[in-house]
């Protein structure tokens, strides 16, 4: 069945056989994805399995050598990178760089005070740290009053206070303003716990579905087994085989 167009049944965004090739190299290849609205999609896979690419490319960030991203008409999206390199020359305050990218009336208050936010808003931007640019860089896509909302590591540079504060208020976004949110994330636990649908990458789809179906599959085991307890690692059957670090081999035993 193919995916459904923006729009049908509430869908958003919606990728069709999405293939990237940089300087020869395949990155992704034939990815399906639809996110519908106020759903919670994350993708997890491992280091070099092209997580971030792909949210590059259904950003139309880099050239697809494949396939199409289509999107809802009038869809607003706000984008939440892994990092920000800043200038230390930069003369640019936190409460001006948020403001840059505002549409309408820009972030309530209490969306402020509740990223932390609120106290940093004088401070220049180059003198953040880890943890707090990523809050100011949240602020930013929320500037925008986004119907999606796409987070890459989101939880970067947080500390366990934090990455729970930040996972209440993505439910609290979905919920009170209907906002869809699509996300890469290595916290596993999470991911099982918050997610409405989970995407395994490892520069293709090897799995897809709700957090507890996505678990039970050797693909989900093979990959991430020993970090949540209980779970084991059992060999899956493509033409290709995975290693834990995303790079994919042609089979050579039958």
């Amino acid at each position: 069945m193919s995916p459904p167009r923006p729009g049908e049944s509430g869908s958003l965004l919606v990728a069709r056989q999405v293939c990237v090739t940089i300087g020869g190299e395949s990155l992704l290849r034939e990815i399906d994805l639809v996110v519908h609205e106020r759903e919670i999609v994350t993708i997890i896979g491992p280091n070099g399995a092209g997580k971030s690419t792909l949210l590059a490319a259904l950003l139309g960030l880099i050239p697809l050598s494949g396939g199409e991203v289509a999107r809802c008409p009038g869809l607003v999206i706000g984008y939440v990178p892994q990092r920000l390199k800043v200038d230390a020359v930069l003369p640019m305050t936190v409460a001006r760089f948020i403001a840059l990218s505002a549409i309408g009336p820009g972030v309530p208050d209490e969306t402020l005070r509740l990223l932390g936010c609120d106290r940093l808003l004088d401070r220049p931007l180059h003198a953040l740290s880890g943890g707090e640019m990523q809050r100011v860089l949240m602020a930013r896509a929320l500037s925008r009053a986004p119907h999606l909302l796409v987070l890459d590591e989101p939880a970067q540079g947080l500390d366990l206070a934090g990455e729970e504060q930040l996972h209440r208020f993505i439910e609290t976004l979905r919920h009170e303003r209907n906002v869809a949110v699509l996300l890469v994330s290595h916290d596993l636990h999470f991911v099982m716990a918050g997610a409405d649908r989970v995407i395994c990458l490892n520069r293709h789809v090897c799995c897809s579905g709700s957090p507890t179906a996505v678990r039970a599959t050797p693909e989900f085991q093979l990959l991430f087994g020993e970090r949540i307890p209980g779970v084991g690692y059992y060999q899956h059957h493509h033409d290709h085989c995975h290693t834990p670090h995303g790079v994919e081999k042609e089979r050579t035993d039958g």
